[in-house]
C-alpha cells in the first residue's frame, strides 16, 4: 500500500541538519526533490520520499539514529490543521482518539495508529504500511517523536514513557537510543510503540479549537495512477514546469509505462498536468493580485503569452477577463 503524507511532516529538519553542520541542499539534491518543498507544509508527500529525505539526512550528518534525534524538536500540534484539532480534544484519551479517526483522512496514509490498554498500563503505536524500506526505520523513530509529543501536550514537557518499543536491532541500537529518548527502549519490536500510565489518559488539555482543514490540499487515497502524477507534478511544479520523465522515475517507471498507466485510467499526462496547472491559475487569479507574469512563471511558464493562450484554452476566457468577472461577482455579492 503507497502512503502519503504532507510536507509538514518532515519536521525543523534544515534547521536541525544545518545546525549539525550538514547541507540540507546536498540531502534535497540526493533525493531529486525541491528544496522548496519545506516553504509548503501543506502539499501533499509520497512517504517514501519522505523515508528517503530522512535516511540521506542521516547519512549527511553522520548520525544513524536521526529519525530520534530531530524527533527531540518535533510538536504535534504544529502538524497542519491536523495536528491543532488533536492536541485540542479535551482529554488525552479524546486527543489520541482523533489521531486515530483522522490520520488518514487528513495528514498521512498508509499508516496506522493503534491503542492498546491493559489494565493500568497503555501502548500507543505506530505502524507504516507502505512498501517503502530506505529510510522506513528513521519514520519509525520520528512517528515515536511525534506520539510522545502528543502525550506530552497533555502531561507537560518533562513526561516520558515508561518503555519505548522499537523496531531496532540488538541491545546496543536499544541503549543508544535510550540516551536520546531519556527513556527504557525495549528492541526488536514489530511494530513501534510507546507505553504509559493508563491513568494519564483521562488528562485534560486546553481549550478546544476548530482548524480549518478547508484550505489544505487533499491527501490521496487510492491507488489511481492519476492521483499519484498529480500529487508529483505538484511538488515538480515549485521548480518549474513538470517533466514526465521526473514524475515516472519517482514512480519507478519509465516514461512509456507511466503513459500506458495512464492510458489504462483513460488520462494522459499532458491532460492531468492541464487540470492541475488550470486549478492552481484560477485559485491564484481569484485570491491573489499577483501579475499574470507573475503567475505564469509560478506555474512554470516562460512568459505571460504562453500562460495566457493556455488559460484560454482551458476556460475559453483571457486570465484578465476571468480575474475582472470573480472580481465583479464578489462585489455583487457583497452589495
Amino acid at each position: 500500500m503507497k502512503g502519503y503524507t504532507r510536507a509538514s511532516a518532515l519536521g525543523p529538519i534544515a534547521d536541525f541538519v544545518e545546525t549539525r553542520g550538514g547541507s540540507i541542499e546536498q540531502i534535497f539534491g540526493r533525493v531529486n526533490l525541491p528544496l522548496a518543498l519545506l516553504e509548503n507544509p501543506d502539499l501533499p508527500l509520497p512517504l517514501r520520499e519522505q523515508f528517503e529525505v530522512l535516511s540521506a539526512a542521516g547519512r549527511e550528518i553522520g548520525d544513524p539514529f536521526f529519525g530520534a534525534s530531530l524527533g527531540r524538536l518535533v510538536s504535534m500540534e504544529k502538524l497542519s490543521a491536523f495536528g491543532t484539532w488533536v492536541t485540542s480534544a479535551p482529554t488525552l484519551g479524546g486527543s489520541i482518539d482523533r489521531s486515530r479517526r483522522g490520520l488518514n483522512r487528513f495528514l498521512q496514509t498508509a499508516t496506522v495508529l493503534q491503542l492498546r490498554v491493559f489494565e493500568t498500563r497503555a501502548r500507543w503505536s505506530i505502524e507504516f504500511l507502505d512498501p517503502g524500506e530506505d529510510g522506513r526505520f528513521q519514520n519509525e523513530l520520528l512517528g515515536v517523536s511525534y506520539l510522545i509529543d502528543g502525550v506530552r501536550s497533555y502531561t507537560g514537557h518533562a513526561w516520558s514513557p515508561s518503555l519505548i518499543r522499537s523496531t531496532c536491532v540488538g541491545a546496543a541500537q536499544a541503549a543508544a537510543l535510550e540516551k536520546v529518548f531519556e527513556a527504557p527502549v525495549l528492541h526488536g519490536a514489530p511494530v513501534s510503540a510507546i507505553e504509559f500510565d493508563a491513568s494519564l489518559l483521562s488528562a485534560a488539555g486546553r481549550k478546544k479549537t476548530n482548524p480549518d482543514f478547508g484550505s489544505e490540499p487533499p491527501i490521496p487515497h487510492t491507488a489511481a495512477c492519476r492521483e499519484d502524477v498529480t500529487a508529483l507534478s505538484a511538488i515538480a511544479l515549485l521548480e518549474g514546469y513538470p517533466k514526465i520523465g521526473w514524475v515516472a522515475s519517482k514512480l519507478d517507471m519509465n516514461r512509456r509505462s507511466l503513459q500506458r498507466a495512464l492510458d489504462a485510467e483513460g488520462v494522459s499526462f499532458s491532460a492531468v498536468l492541464d487540470d492541475l496547472l488550470k486549478e492552481r491559475a484560477t485559485v491564484l487569479l481569484a485570491s491573489t493580485d499577483l501579475r499574470l507574469t507573475d503567475i505564469a512563471h509560478q506555474l512554470g511558464y516562460s512568459d505571460g503569452a504562453h500562460f495566457s493562450r493556455a488559460f484560454r484554452r482551458w476556460t475559453g476566457v483571457t486570465p484578465s477577463h476571468f480575474r475582472a468577472a470573480r472580481r465583479n461577482a464578489a462585489l455583487r455579492e457583497s452589495n
